[in-house]
């Protein structure tokens, strides 16, 4: 299951430097806009100890964690939404990501230019938000525009659509993100086809300065503030500090956290963040062969999670084998869960959980 997150923002912010630590590629990175003009694209693997003390027990083979596509897209300025600089190009790179990994700059230093030439991370997002509004605008007015006539003749399913889309509408023109309404899913279904920009889930990195790193600074302030009533997770990262850590040995870059005050390197809490961002959980296939994390959408049923290793596994399903991850931990293999009556079969009903370690039984 493929996860693309966008990492966007204005020119000059750390989107390119985070790319590069995020995926250990090689992206440009340098003191003018639109140094980022074709999109980078990135493949990473998400961090998860379970996978590791899973494979400790088993020792398998192969080690197959899941993974995380990172693009690094072009920084959007004023106007975008008419095609000012990138703008176009910007706004279809990033129409086709699955949520949003927006930076904000939260540090001060001149000898860094920033576009609008002061540093001010509320006035920065609300550049941005306000182009992706404007465009999804546009969206929303031509599928109102095609609707209106056939809602107002009686067709039920062209008034829904139209009622969601005015609602949308009504959203946007106040300067708010689509995201920020609270509707059922199936209202949204309605208008799934436009990909509205701003309805994608995002994540707020604020890049800071190295003493910002653990409890932020008077930008950082200023800025949660500001999104308070989004309900969207920020967090805060020292582009610098990443860059520094790539080329550190392990145990040196843990002496390296601990003495920052820090438990986890600001890229790995990235990449859990981006793929819990779309309520995406992991389960487990264990055995001498491989130990693999595969990635399911929290709500999967047991034959919709065998179908992401193998679409026949789904259509010829009969049942699962599980173990709770937990339960495999403590007991150690999958041998004594059996005998201690911790491997359960569930049927096509089972909603897989975060951690369940599975087994699938199949027609072929």
């Amino acid at each position: 299951m493929a996860l693309q997150c966008g990492i966007v923002g204005l020119p000059n912010v750390g989107k390119s430097t985070l790319f590069n630590c995020l995926s250990n590629a090689k992206a440009e990175s340098a003191n003018y806009p639109f140094c980022t003009i074709e999109p980078n694209v990135g493949t990473i693997t998400v961090p998860d100890e379970r996978l590791n003390k899973i494979s400790d027990l088993v020792n398998p083979q192969k080690i197959l964690p899941t993974t995380v596509e990172i693009v690094d897209i072009a920084g959007l300025v004023k106007g975008a939404s008419k095609g000012e600089g990138l703008g176009n190009q910007f706004l279809g790179n990033i129409r086709n990501t699955n949520a949003i990994l927006h930076v904000v700059r939260c540090f001060d230093d001149d000898n860094i230019t920033h576009v609008d030439e002061s540093i001010d991370p509320v006035r920065d997002k609300e550049i941005i938000d306000t182009e992706l509004q404007l465009k999804d605008l546009e969206a929303i007015d031509g599928k109102i525009l095609k609707v209106k006539k056939l809602a107002d003749s009686g067709n039920k399913e062209a008034k829904a659509i139209y009622d969601v889309a005015s609602k949308i509408k009504e959203t946007l023109e106040q300067g708010k993100s689509a995201r920020t309404i609270e509707m059922d899913e199936t209202k949204w279904e309605l208008v799934k086809e436009l990909n509205l920009l701003t309805a994608k889930p995002v994540l707020y990195i604020c890049n800071v300065d190295d003493a910002s790193v653990v409890d932020g600074n008077h930008h950082t302030q200023a800025f949660e503030a500001s999104v308070a009533d989004e309900s969207a997770q920020v967090m805060y990262v020292s582009a610098e500090i990443e860059s520094e850590m790539i080329e550190m040995e392990e145990e040196d870059r843990m002496l390296f956290l601990d003495d920052m005050g820090l438990t986890e390197s600001g890229v790995n809490r990235i990449i859990k963040a981006a793929y819990k961002l779309l309520k995406f959980h992991t389960y487990f296939t264990a055995g001498e062969k491989e130990v693999r994390a595969w990635t399911i959408t929290s709500g999967f049923t047991a034959p919709q999670a065998a179908g992401v290793i193998h679409t026949d596994f789904e259509k010829g399903f009969i049942r699962a084998e599980v173990i709770a991850y937990d339960d495999y931990i403590e007991l150690g293999s999958e041998a004594k869960c059996r005998e201690a009556g911790k491997l359960r079969v569930e049927g096509k009903e089972y909603l897989v959980k975060d951690g369940d370690i599975m087994h699938f039984r199949f027609n072929v």
